[in-house]
């Protein structure tokens, strides 16, 4: 057996060096995969426990619940305090829902989550109260978040909801104020 001479050798660790690097590559390409999944789950979740979160708060307490519907239904301004409380509300969900309109928008979560609110805000944006609230507030919304609810809102509703249809329920929005 000959001797290997030092270029040999050198060729050889530079053969070693360079699968290591690939093997490294491919690694860190992996765990990038890992990573970029584990935070597009955790975005989603945030999503979801930030909508849970308002919806169970408003649907848990009463007043605020009736607080809420009559400020859609009415299509005059509440009194001022409530109607401070009304806007304030509806913000906290707009604000909700923008954050999964732009997290969708640059990929972070599926854009499926994104639309699942396609029909509550098709309905909603359909209520006097929304107008109202839409009217002051837009301005401080993503603008294009802005512009995908204005086209839900002029596509109209495509099912009803039945607690948002008061003539079905032989109401007017009189009857609320």
């Amino acid at each position: 057996m000959t001797k290997m001479k030092l270029e040999n050798w050198a060729s050889l660790a530079e053969i070693i060096g360079a699968l290591a690097v690939v093997i490294s590559l491919v690694y860190v390409g992996i765990q990038v995969n890992d990573s970029a999944g584990a935070t597009r789950s955790a975005a989603s979740n945030d999503v979801n426990v930030a909508l849970q979160e308002w919806y169970m708060q408003v649907g848990s307490d009463k007043e605020t619940s009736a607080l809420l519907y009559r400020g859609l239904m009415s299509e005059k301004a509440l009194p001022d305090e409530e109607e401070f409380q009304f806007l304030m509300m509806t913000h906290g969900f707009f604000l909700a829902v923008q954050n999964s309109f732009l997290l969708a928008e640059e990929g972070t979560i599926d854009e499926e989550l994104r639309n699942s609110l396609y029909t509550t805000i098709g309905n909603i944006n359909q209520l006097p109260g929304m107008e109202r609230y839409w009217g002051q507030r837009k301005a401080y919304l993503h603008h294009g978040f802005v512009e995908w609810v204005e086209q839900i809102s002029a596509q109209g509703a495509e099912q009803t909801m039945d607690i948002y249809d008061l003539e079905s329920r032989g109401r007017s929005a009189s009857d609320i104020e």
